[in-house]
């Protein structure tokens, strides 16, 4: 028990210090770096989310989940404009050990190999009570030590023989507490909260009840959820050597027989007035993000695209870790499908005070606003070598009610498209544009954007062999504003 518990909370001297002290040598420093919109994954898997063989205990097999290296996931996010990227790894009985003596190796060699592309120790927790989340571990001395023991103790699949007792919601809480008592504190997002839903409103293995009690007992870790889920490019793998296409039984995202994403967003992001309005409804700060979930790409026999090839989260960040890892925690970010936009700067104002995403406007009631969204459709090609146009921007509204007593609400009926602005009233020029709009403060309340190449006034469910191409959206996070006297 000493020994194990050594394993996952101190590193051992020799050649993984020594990669260490080189790492923290080596890695660039920036003095004073500017926030700018930084691209970036925080889901995606190297070959060291294994697959198990059938011995007792299982052994893990390199590669038999997900099949590249970190340093070549690091090397296609940097191709496709990625400036950041978590490596979130999952596993299964012992998979901490492999943490420690594998994946943060490989981590700190690939931080050597592609220094223009902050990584992140993390991990895609087999989470107790529900379905996955990822941790975010400050780059520090300690995160592998720190991601170790958090998978040791509180990772569902941790334990053989199995556990049952593992897979309880208390453990989630329990897992949490121990996050607040790290130094410094990781961040928690909920993975594809609405995968394994059967119905719209029908939630599966991750409830609405849930993401409020992980949110209530760590607000400034447990901060949000996937907004656009990964495996989006299912419906375009090749077909096999002898010219067979897969019959796929799922729409793009999906990944199952559940209830499919709606524009690539899940049902609990894409719904107008639906789980995440409910939230922002209580004034929780609980943001959205967009990743690739990559295992194998598509072109090789998987359902997935490249890091950043795809969704992409932009963060208003300085390029270092901490400041990455504060911008997340913040909200100050928007995510997007298919580089439909690179930037989104928004003002919302009332001439004496203003806020920006993830922020809270202090104003008096019947205060006239002015709000300025500034956006960047881009000339360059995306992946696909496609150059979509950014055909409407939305700006949607909802009252903020304070705290609900019912845990599973998912809806809140204040919340409404209040905007619709086309692309012919947008000011500016070259795909440099500038949409203004005046808006009074008759409530507590928040505000956020969404957009899309389409005509489609909401999102629609994704239909089996859907482009995800041809159906690109982006969403905000909220900027709030709270009456005072």
């Amino acid at each position: 028990m000493i020994e194990e518990r050594n394993r996952v909370e101190g590193l051992s001297g020799g050649p993984l210090c020594c990669l260490v002290a080189l790492s923290m040598l080596l890695m660039p420093v920036t003095l004073m770096a500017e926030a700018t919109w930084l691209a970036g994954d925080h889901h995606i898997h190297s070959n060291n989310s294994v697959g198990w063989d059938e011995s007792d205990p299982p052994k893990p097999i390199f590669g038999g989940d997900a099949i590249y290296t970190i340093e070549k996931n690091a090397q296609m996010a940097r191709k496709f404009g990625l400036s950041w990227m978590v490596a979130t790894d999952h596993g299964g009985p012992n998979h901490s050990k492999l943490s420690m003596e594998s994946t943060y190796p490989a981590l700190l060699a690939a931080r050597l190999a592609v220094p223009e592309v902050i990584q992140f120790m993390g991990l895609e927790l087999n989470t107790p009570g529900a379905d996955h989340s990822s941790i975010i571990m400050p780059k520090s001395p300690n995160e592998a030590r720190h991601l170790a023991a958090y998978e040791y103790r509180f990772d569902s699949r941790e334990a053989w023989p199995s556990d049952p007792l593992r897979n309880e919601e208390a453990r989630m809480i329990d897992a949490l507490e121990f996050a607040k008592g790290l130094n410094p504190q990781p961040v928690v997002i909920a993975h594809h909260p609405s995968r394994s839903a059967k119905e719209e409103g029908v939630f599966g293995l991750t409830t609405p009840a849930e993401l409020r009690r992980w949110n209530d007992a760590a607000p400034n870790i447990a901060v949000g959820m996937e907004g656009a889920p990964g495996h989006q490019a299912a419906e375009l793998r090749q077909a096999d050597d002898r010219g067979r296409y897969p019959a796929w039984v799922y729409a793009r995202g999906a990944y199952g027989r559940g209830y499919p994403t709606m524009g690539g967003f899940d049902q609990m992001t894409a719904i107008v007035g639906g789980f995440w309005d409910a939230m922002l409804g209580e004034g929780r700060r609980w943001w959205i993000t967009a990743n690739s979930d990559s295992h194998i790409h598509y072109t090789e026999g998987g359902i997935d695209f490249w890091p950043g090839e795809y969704s992409k989260t932009f963060v208003h960040a300085e390029k270092t870790h901490d400041g990455i890892l504060a911008s997340l925690r913040a909200g100050r970010m928007f995510v997007v499908t298919g580089d439909l936009i690179t930037t989104l700067d928004v003002t919302l104002s009332d001439g004496v005070s203003s806020a920006g995403w993830g922020e809270t406007l202090m104003t008096k009631q019947g205060s006239k606003l002015t709000l300025e969204i500034a956006v960047t459709d881009p000339e360059e090609m995306n992946a696909a070598g496609r150059n979509p146009s950014l055909n409407r921007v939305d700006v949607i509204m909802g009252a903020v009610t304070g705290r609900q007593a019912n845990a599973d609400l998912a809806q809140n009926p204040s919340t409404a498209v209040v905007e619709r602005v086309s692309r012919e009233a947008f000011e500016g020029r070259d795909r440099q544009y500038l949409i203004r709009t005046e808006l009074t403060a008759d409530a507590n309340g928040y505000l956020r954007l969404r957009g899309t190449n389409t005509d489609s006034l909401e999102p629609e469910k994704d239909p089996l062999g859907e482009d995800p191409w041809s159906d690109l959206w982006f969403y905000s996070n909220p900027v709030f504003i709270e009456l005072v006297d």
